[in-house]
């Protein structure tokens, strides 16, 4: 049986599918409570939306490493588009409340995972950027096509794929499979396994190799 927390946060996000609205009275008529006690598990109904949009989230990007961080990136691109695809509102509700100079806590963790696998990528020399500078261009180009998906009465997955495609050329090497060696892309590989293990450096050490580091592979 589900608790008093859960059917709040089911109907917060059956409305939000069904409505692409929510308010505090018709969540309480789903959910059978009364208001003061969604505010003493939420907070406020912004505190609601935020736990519903969070859940949501976090339920597609729980991707685990399987070792091949390229098709990790494309699987985790693909889910990303589905799960827009599939739930709209929740999607909207995402992305549609930019604020200027400020990051969304709730999307951060799909960034955070998206840079972990470039950091990956990074450790078999196959980036030709930075991860961070990788996963914010990929990142960026993921929400865009999926938002265009989204507007289409026949979404069109072949523009997804181009897209795709497109985007992790610009930030893998030309011969990523075979791992193409640059100076740029050694520099990124030797940043990412100071990342996970520095040695006998010292704390001083270990940043000024890694400031020489990034300038090399800029």
């Amino acid at each position: 049986m589900q608790n008093t927390r859960d059917r709040l946060l089911l109907a917060a996000a059956e409305l939000l599918q069904s409505t692409g609205t929510v308010s505090t009275r018709a969540v309480c008529e789903r959910a059978g409570v009364q208001a003061p006690t969604l505010y003493h598990h939420f907070g406020s109904k912004q505190g609601l939306i935020d736990a519903v949009a969070n859940h949501g989230f976090t339920q597609y990007t729980a991707v685990e490493s399987s070792g091949d961080p390229l098709g990790d990136l494309r699987e985790g691109w693909d889910r990303h588009v589905r799960f827009g695809l599939e739930h709209p509102s929740f999607y909207a509700l995402l992305y549609g409340r930019a604020e200027p100079g400020k990051p969304c806590a709730v999307t951060a963790p799909a960034h955070a995972a998206l840079r972990e696998r470039f950091s990956e990528a990074a450790l078999k020399g196959l980036l030709k950027v930075p991860a961070e500078d990788a996963a914010k261009q990929v990142f960026a180009a993921n929400v865009g096509v999926t938002l265009t998906l989204i507007t289409q009465p026949d979404p069109d997955f072949a523009l997804s794929e181009r897209v795709r495609e497109a985007a992790l050329a610009g930030v893998l090497n030309s011969t990523a499979e075979g791992a193409l060696t640059t100076r740029a892309s050694a520099a990124l590989t030797l940043g990412a396994m100071l990342r996970d293990d520095s040695g006998d450096l010292t704390p001083g050490e270990n940043a000024l190799l890694a400031e020489l580091l990034d300038r090399l592979a800029r």
